[in-house]
């Protein structure tokens, strides 16, 4: 157990390590570079935040007597991590500089190829509905099929059992007329 909390404290100390180095170089790059970075350090801090949930989840299965030693260190990474989050968003709002940097230069022909990319989207959209749309008419007359072919067959049995009773009751009169018969024949 302890062999694992340490190599995930290990793991916890390279990437604080690494977010705090990329925090300090943010600041001093721009576009793309700056929007790749971020990314990365968003990236790095999922991962420390996963290496202490899992370092969370060793600490509960450790003995009481060495609990509290682990449970002092992760409550302490949790708040340097808390720390180095506050640091970050305090770079990206104090170095962000403009508009620009963040998310690009605002060129006519990259808005057009936005428009472009909506319109083809949208009616792709469009399709899609038409496409719903038909298998919701053919869902639903198929259905009124289905109920049609269930009336069908029901109104069917109902004919079959009128014949076997019909079938019943004539066999029965032939019976009667046969006891009869005989009846008359031995007099």
């Amino acid at each position: 157990m302890a062999s694992l909390l340490d190599s995930y404290e290990q793991q916890y100390s390279n990437v604080t390590a690494e977010i705090t180095n990329k925090i300090a170089k943010i600041a001093k790059l721009s576009g793309g570079e700056k929007r790749h970075m971020v990314t990365n350090v968003e990236k790095q801090m999922e991962e420390a935040k996963e290496l202490l949930e899992q370092m969370d989840l060793e600490v509960r299965d450790i003995p009481s007597k060495e609990r509290q030693k682990y449970a002092t260190r992760l409550k302490s990474y949790k708040t340097e991590l808390g720390k180095l989050e506050k640091d970050f968003k305090a770079k990206l709002r104090g170095g962000a500089g403009s508009r620009e940097e963040l998310l690009g230069p605002d060129d006519p022909s990259h808005s057009e190829d936005q428009r472009t990319r909506l319109l083809d989207n949208t009616e792709r959209m469009e399709r899609s509905g038409r496409k719903l749309e038909a298998g919701y008419r053919m869902a639903v007359e198929t259905e009124q099929v289905g109920a049609d072919i269930l009336d069908n067959l029901h109104q069917d049995r109902e004919k079959i059992q009128r014949s076997k009773d019909r079938l019943r009751e004539t066999d029965s009169d032939l019976g009667k007329s046969s006891r009869i018969l005989s009846a008359m024949m031995r007099r």
